[in-house]
């Protein structure tokens, strides 16, 4: 059995996912989820001790998906994942319960610190 921390990746675009696994695939056990919807799913089932959360995807967005998550694993520390720099959504985040946030493009160095800050 894998002893490393969990990590799901919730991201819509195909591209960030795979940045996120190559950044973070030697450290961690990762998970990945294309919507807010089937994040919400892996949750359910599975428990993780961080979750990577775009804000912008269709059918749910990253908000609407941290409120869900919150009922669900109230445990669990997101980090939202944004490509729009807007203090107002990542303070509604903040509010929400995420931990922090991380902009894009991502910067692997940024991403490691922000997750391994969490674990210290």
């Amino acid at each position: 059995m894998d002893a490393r921390k969990k990590i799901l990746i919730c991201d819509d675009e195909v591209g960030v996912r795979e940045s996120l696994n190559l950044i973070l695939e030697d450290d961690y056990s990762l998970s990945f989820a294309s919507s807010g919807i089937e994040a919400i799913e892996k949750i359910k089932k599975e428990k993780y001790d961080v979750i990577l959360l775009d804000i912008k995807m269709s059918s749910i967005d990253g908000l609407e998906t941290l409120e869900k998550i919150r009922k669900i694993s109230p445990p669990a520390k997101v980090i939202i994942v944004t490509g729009y720099q807007s203090v107002e959504t990542a303070s509604r985040a903040v509010k929400l319960g995420a931990v922090d946030y991380i902009t894009k493009p991502l910067e692997s160095i940024e991403v490691k610190e922000k997750i391994g800050k969490i674990f210290q």
